[in-house]
Parts: structure tokens; C-alpha cells; sequence
């Protein structure tokens, strides 16, 4: 199985990344001189991705004039949210009206996404294949440059993700879904995590445990140290 649809999260104001993004949207934020969206749209296309969605709010013609001139390969289209932003959750089950009851994967770009982790892509697809079950990506807080993040999940060996006091692993930012995981929730701004909730109190969110070292651009700070790294 190929999941052909996507959405990366583009929608949100970037505030820890002052003073940068006073004049630029975080997704066009540049390391080694590409922006961490377009490094997200090529490893997308990297898995065979035909169709992306990009939820936009912040500086939204900016966004969209760098994805008219850069003509990439597979076919995208901006979701922009005019009057205000949708959140996580909103903004994911706006952006995938297209995708009606097909697999998608979600991305947020702010993680900086490798050919290292398409194997782990792949397993993602079978673990969410095998079980039928909206899969996210998680990795050990251990592995995580940025050190300041606390746990999120914890897995069973079941691989259900699990909330619990001692949460060891945290969300890379990667996840499949299909709408049917928002039911009866209507366009407004929700977070995805009432969703996640919902999801591990009826068992039925899966996950898988990354092995690469996790790059995330949390704020400026971290942004500075991961251009030195």
C-alpha cells in the first residue's frame, strides 16, 4: 500500500522563532539554505506522495507565492484559513476535505525531515495497514536535540499508545489518519489532542518507535544551535 495524500501544517504564527518570522512564515524558515517546507513537500514526494494540502493563516501569500515558483513535482494546493486559525485538529480535518475516506499522512515541518527516516515511513504504513488504526510516529525524548521536551506517549506491546505519568516518548510531528477519526467534530479551532485522547481511551491509536535522532526547530534558540549542528 502507497498513501498518495498528505498535509503539512503551515498555519501557525511561528512566535518563538522572533525575530525571523516577523517577516517570514516558520515554514519558509531556511537550514543550509532550503526552507524546512520544502525539505518537508521532498520527502513526501521521496514516499511517492501525489497530492499535498499545505493549511496556511500567517503571511499566507508568501507561502503561496514560494509554492507557485518553485513548481514541484506532485500536485498542491493551499488551504488558507482567512478569518482565523483552525488549530491541529481543525486545520487537519479542513485541509483533507478532498481526501474523503482515503489514508493521508500528516506533517509538521518543523521537524526536519531525512531520508533516514523513510524506512520508518514504510513501517508506519504496514503498523497502520496491520491494525487498521490512525498510527503516529514517536520517539524517545532521549534522542530529541532540542532537550527542554517532556514525554508525550508511552507505547504498550501492543504498540497502543498509551498517556501515562511517565510518558518516555514524544510525537515526531509524523502521523496517518483517516477523517473518520473527527466523526462528528465540526470546522472550528480544536487541538488534536482531544482527538488523540478520544482515540487511546477506546485503544484505537497505534504507534511506532523512530531510531534517528530527532530534529526539531522548537524555537529560535534551538534554531541557532541545530544551524551550528
Amino acid at each position: 500500500m502507497k498513501i498518495k495524500k498528505a498535509i503539512i501544517l503551515g498555519a501557525g504564527f511561528g512566535k518563538r522563532m522572533y525575530p525571523i518570522t516577523k517577516k517570514i512564515p516558520k515554514p519558509l524558515v531556511k537550514i543550509k539554505n532550503k526552507t524546512i517546507l520544502e525539505n518537508s513537500i521532498n520527502f513526501l514526494i521521496s514516499l511517492g506522495v501525489k497530492h499535498i494540502v499545505i493549511n496556511t493563516h500567517y503571511l499566507h501569500n508568501k507561502i503561496s507565492s514560494f509554492v507557485k515558483n518553485k513548481k514541484f513535482s506532485c500536485k498542491i494546493d493551499l488551504v488558507f484559513e482567512k478569518k482565523k486559525i483552525l488549530n491541529t485538529g481543525g486545520g487537519i480535518l479542513n485541509s483533507s476535505k478532498k481526501f474523503k475516506k482515503q489514508a493521508f499522512f500528516v506533517l509538521n515541518p518543523d521537524t526536519l525531515w531525512r531520508k533516514e527516516y523513510k524506512k520508518e515511513f514504510k513501517n508506519l504504513i504496514k503498523i497502520y495497514q496491520k491494525n487498521n488504526k490512525p498510527a503516529m510516529l514517536l520517539i524517545s525524548k532521549n534522542k530529541s536535540f532540542d532537550k527542554s521536551f517532556k514525554g508525550d506517549f508511552n507505547l504498550n506491546s501492543r504498540k497502543q499508545v498509551l498517556r501515562q505519568k511517565n510518558n518516555k516518548l514524544i510525537f515526531t510531528g509524523a502521523q496517518i489518519l483517516t477523517r473518520s477519526v473527527f466523526k462528528s467534530k465540526k470546522i472550528k479551532p480544536f487541538s488534536m489532542n482531544k482527538v488523540w485522547d478520544n482515540l487511546i481511551k477506546k485503544k484505537e491509536l497505534v504507534g511506532i518507535v523512530s531510531k534517528q535522532k530527532f530534529l526539531h526547530i522548537n524555537n529560535y534558540k534551538i534554531y541557532r544551535k541545530l544551524i551550528k549542528y
